[in-house]
């Protein structure tokens, strides 16, 4: 059975090279949103464990049990409730910037992921696996725990390769 992708990103190119672009409008407040980013039992729900000390340059680290990635960085940018920039990478590894945007809409909250990694590493897949996250992320602000949805990683992953692809 074949799973429709509810919003796929889009790749860009940017002034530091190719950028992954999510986007994601929640029935919920932006307060809501924001604490399933930052708060460490929320985290665990849809991400995986770990903690967000939230100030300017507060530490990020969020561990990955079952693949041995663990994520140990600091906040880049930080304004409570509406943004939280770091990398996804640990110690001496090439920077990889996430920056999660939250923004009130009618309809509730937008959340805008932005992210890049170095040359050479496979953006598309990085773009599915946050894809994945984030249905997980829209099922736990419902209450739901839901497993990771490898269907939608893989559907997501393929779209996204064309799209890097058609950058050249």
């Amino acid at each position: 059975m074949e799973t429709q992708l509810a919003s796929l990103g889009r790749i860009v190119r940017g002034q530091a090279g190719l950028e992954g672009r999510l986007q994601r409008v929640f029935a919920h407040s932006t307060a809501a949103v924001w604490t399933m980013l930052t708060d460490s039992a929320a985290m665990a729900q849809w991400l995986a464990p770990g903690s967000i000390v939230q100030q300017p340059g507060g530490a990020v680290r969020i561990d990955f049990a079952d693949s041995g990635i663990t994520i140990d960085s600091n906040l880049s940018a930080f304004a409570a409730g509406r943004l939280l920039e770091y990398s996804w990478s640990s110690g001496q590894q090439p920077q990889r910037p996430l920056r999660w945007e939250l923004q009130d809409v009618r309809a509730g909250t937008q959340l805008q992921l932005s992210m890049r990694v170095p040359e050479g590493e496979d953006l598309a897949k990085a773009c599915a696996g946050f894809d994945a996250h984030l249905e997980m992320l829209a099922a736990a602000l419902e209450g739901v725990s839901i497993k990771f949805p490898f269907d939608v990683f893989v559907q997501a992953r393929k779209a996204y390769a064309e799209q890097v692809a058609a950058l050249g």
